[in-house]
């Protein structure tokens, strides 16, 4: 993930593609960290609306086992369910 905090790497398109396939089997596994930030990327950087619908619930599992990127991200993408990934 260190790819993708990198300020020169982590807009590489190249480099969110490995990155996106480095964390999809550990998200599919329920790795909360790997959900938020495949999520987040899918919903960021993607242009068809099943990869969003996927990073969508992604984001989704991860703000609701915790984790304060995802929920800021989910509540940013949802204002109108009031913050609340049930």
């Amino acid at each position: 993930m260190w790819l993708l905090d990198s300020p020169r790497l982590g807009e590489k398109h190249s480099v969110k593609h490995l990155a996106g396939r480095l964390l999809k089997q550990p998200a599919r596994q329920g790795v909360v960290v790997a959900q938020s930030r495949l999520g987040q990327m899918l919903c960021r950087d993607c242009g068809n609306a099943r990869d969003r619908r996927i990073g969508h619930e992604l984001l989704r599992q991860a703000a609701r086992a915790g984790d304060p990127q995802a929920q800021a991200e989910y509540a940013r993408l949802n204002p109108a369910s009031e913050h609340n990934p049930s």
